[in-house]
């Protein structure tokens, strides 16, 4: 882990939440998986997002994920997901993040509908008053919300948002915002265009293959980063098949099914995340065998 000045920098690994058997939450196991990131270089863990299937979860299980985060790895390195369907709502669940010491908190856009500009602002506006640091969080593939580059410099404009987690795919979109926003964080939000907007200037990532693989992970995006590309392009050519899935419907089964073959528990997830088909698991099996038998980690 390195030394941040800002606790939404580095890696942050989105955290998938192991289930036992009866779906019911292994919240000792997850208290031992964010540690075990940690260990294994990744600078903080990001719960309750849409890999850690915060939307399946019961709000006392909610909160508890997110204080047993806080007391495993650090309140300064937990980024806590805020997504809800009111804004009321997601601000309650920022002051909860907040009392629990939580550095940050990760802020989808309204997505109940296809909200406009005027609502995403009061959105955001709302959940601003908890105090806490807000990373907004732009998919709007699953959202159909688009925080574009100017919406995001109106909303970093008034002091609402410190970053973005950026999952459009659109390696364009750094540029843009370098250009309008110049103090707004970009993160890279979906790990398969991490080498792109690491070379574009991002500052952390909030990942999901490091669930399975964080060392290898890690390393990448170091030498991403530094500009290294003689490092970072080999690796990334070969995580990629794995990275790629992150944008796929199926992320979190994937991930997980990768996790329990790297040796740690990933188990089931709730309904109405389904198992993966026979193909997409062989697919998800081969590409991490392969991994792992090159030495990745």
């Amino acid at each position: 882990m390195t030394n941040r000045a800002k606790s939404w920098h580095g890696v942050m690994v989105a955290t998938a939440l192991p289930l036992h058997a009866d779906l019911s939450v292994d919240f000792d196991g997850y208290a031992d998986h964010c540690r075990w990131l940690v260990e294994n270089g990744c600078d903080g863990v990001v719960p309750n997002g849409s890999l850690g299937e915060y939307q399946t979860l019961t709000p006392e299980e909610r909160a508890r994920v997110v204080e047993t985060a806080v007391e495993a790895v650090g309140g300064y390195n937990v980024m806590a997901g805020a997504a809800a369907y009111g804004a009321a709502e997601s601000r309650r669940w920022a002051e909860q993040a907040g009392a629990a010491g939580c550095g940050s908190v990760l802020l989808l856009p309204p997505n109940a509908y296809r909200a406009d500009e005027r609502s995403v602002i009061a959105h955001y506006r709302e959940v601003a008053k908890a105090g806490v640091p807000i990373v907004a969080y732009n998919n709007p593939h699953d959202t159909k919300v688009d925080l574009t580059p100017a919406l995001l410099a109106t909303l970093h404009g008034e002091g609402l948002i410190v970053a973005v987690k950026e999952f459009s795919g659109d390696p364009r979109r750094p540029y843009e915002l370098a250009e309008l926003a110049p103090g707004l964080d970009v993160l890279i939000g979906s790990d398969d265009v991490l080498l792109e907007l690491a070379v574009a200037g991002a500052v952390g990532w909030v990942a999901g293959y490091p669930n399975a693989l964080p060392a290898s992970s890690v390393a990448l995006y170091r030498a991403a980063l530094a500009g290294d590309l003689e490092t970072a392009l080999p690796l990334y050519r070969k995580l990629h098949p794995l990275l790629r899935w992150d944008s796929k419907t199926e992320f979190v089964q994937a991930i997980k099914l990768s996790m329990d073959l790297a040796g740690r528990h990933g188990g089931p997830c709730r309904l109405p995340r389904v198992p993966l088909t026979e193909e997409q698991a062989a697919a998800v099996r081969g590409a991490t065998e392969k991994a792992l038998a090159e030495g990745l980690r």
